[in-house]
Parts: structure tokens; sequence; C-alpha cells
């Protein structure tokens, strides 16, 4: 059952989405006990989660042997395990990540497959370059129709341009997605810091009603997440990204860090917007 950690919402200006990546493609059990991997942890993580406020999870299904994958069977499994544990009180939403393994076409055969709730699309990864874009547009195009949530992932604000020339060339759908800005991942360490939000401040005021959320790599991660709801933005947070609390102890699981950020949104008066008003916004 869902705690007080989230109240009703009734001016959506000021809620916020709350998004939880709890594993990741990369990391594992040396890197955090508590980091969940099989189909039944993961559930688990996610009720939890949400308990704490999430409204969508972001989830990368793994190998028996704990590996990063986009295989149909490994991805059903994992979706079912969600779904069954907690039925419609969170959004599903598939990574199609490639982590230098998975082409295009298998990225989309993922999803055209189990046609989940939501899924998440890194642009440079389904475009790597013009000569895709036509083979992506039709896919994302279906996507929308389908009524899946699809949300864009963008690492710069040279990709963020990118993704509104896409859009002016209505080459992406109009609506029926939303956008995730990357702060941190390519910097030689992996540590964000809320001034890389500057560069995608006059694209963002380019976006219309196109909800978009930040998530940040390294231990700055809640300051990132704090400075993106300051400017209206939505948040994803988990140790797919960042292990460590905002004082840089080690979290005790994902569930602490999403109960962490709620308070901190409470504090420049944002509040989490449930799961039906996340569905309502698209």
């Amino acid at each position: 059952m869902r705690t007080d950690a989230k109240k009703t919402v009734t001016n959506l200006e000021q809620a916020c989405m709350v998004i939880v990546a709890p594993n990741g493609a990369r990391k594992n059990k040396l890197d955090h006990p508590a980091l969940p991997i099989t189909p039944d942890e993961i559930a688990e993580d996610v009720a939890q989660c949400v308990a704490a406020g999430a409204s969508m999870v972001h989830l990368h299904a793994r190998t028996e042997s704990g590996r990063h994958s986009l295989e149909v069977d490994d991805n059903r499994m994992v979706m079912a395990a969600v779904k069954e544990r907690m039925g419609d009180d969170v959004v599903i939403q598939l990574t199609t990540e490639a982590v230098g393994i998975y082409q295009p076409e298998q990225q989309m055969h993922l999803i055209r497959t189990l046609k989940p709730e939501a899924a998440s699309f890194a642009l440079s990864e389904l475009i790597p370059d013009p000569s895709h874009e036509a083979q992506a547009s039709e896919f994302f195009h279906w996507v929308a129709q389908e009524g899946i949530i699809a949300q864009y992932i963008v690492y710069s604000a040279e990709q963020l341009a990118y993704y509104l020339d896409l859009r002016e060339r209505r080459l992406l759908p109009a609506n029926k997605h939303h956008l995730l800005l990357v702060l941190g991942r390519y910097h030689k360490v992996q540590e964000s810091e809320p001034s890389d939000l500057k560069p995608f401040i006059h694209l963002i005021e380019q976006l219309d009603k196109i909800r978009w959320a930040v998530c940040a790599f390294g231990k700055k991660e809640q300051d990132c997440l704090v400075a993106a709801a300051e400017l209206g933005g939505d948040l994803r947070i988990g140790f797919e990204n960042n292990l460590f609390t905002h004082s840089g102890e080690l979290a005790k699981n994902n569930a602490a860090q999403v109960a962490g950020m709620i308070t901190r949104l409470q504090q420049i008066e944002r509040v989490a917007i449930s799961t039906k008003q996340l569905r309502d916004q698209f």
C-alpha cells in the first residue's frame, strides 16, 4: 500500500514525475548488495520505491548470469514479475539501451514484440546517422499509435537541438512522449554538476508542453535533480546512476533514495504526481 509520501496533487504545474532506475545495465552485487538483478528482486525493489513515492520504473532486464539483456524472454519475465506484484500501481518503462551490444533493429524488435506501457530510446542509438531517420521515424510513430509512452534520451544540448529539428520535420510524433536529459554520462569520472544543465536551458524553453526529466551520474545526483525540479523538470533517480546519498554515504537501497528525493522536492514546494496523474499526462 502506498504511504503518505505521495500527496494528492491538484496543481500539476507544481507536480513532479519521479522515475526510479533501480539497476541499469552495468552494475552488479559487487557494486552494492541491494542492487536488484533477478525478476523477483526487481519486483520487490519496485514495490518499495513506489511506496516511497515513485510512479514509473525504468527497467533493465538481466540474463541468468546477470548481464544486460534486450532479449524478449528476459524482458518478458521481469515485466511479468513487476506486473504481478504491482498491478497498475506503477508505469513500467522498458529500456532499449544498446550497451554496445544491440543494433536498432533488435531494440525496435523488443518493443514491437512486448508493447510495454512505456519505453525509453536514446536518439543517438536509434538514429546513429541520418540514413536511419526514416526507419526510426516510422517506428516512433508506430510507438505513439500503439499508445506506448516514449521517452527520448539525449546526452547533450546538441542532441536536444536535434530532437527539436526532428520534431520540426515531423519525423517524431507531436505528442505521447517526454524527454530525459542525461548529465555526466560522458564525463571522465561520470560525475555531474547542477551547472551541467545550463547548456540545455535555452532549448528547454522551446519544448512547449513536452515534459522533460533529468538523470545525473555521480554523488551530486540529488543536487542536479533539485536544480531540474526548480526549473520545472521531472526527475529520475536510482542505483543506475548513483549509489550514494546526498551526504555522501552509501545508500541503503533505491527506496531510501526515492524517499530522500521526495523530501527534497517538498523543501522546494514541489510534490510527486501519482501513477494515475502520470498516465493522464499522456
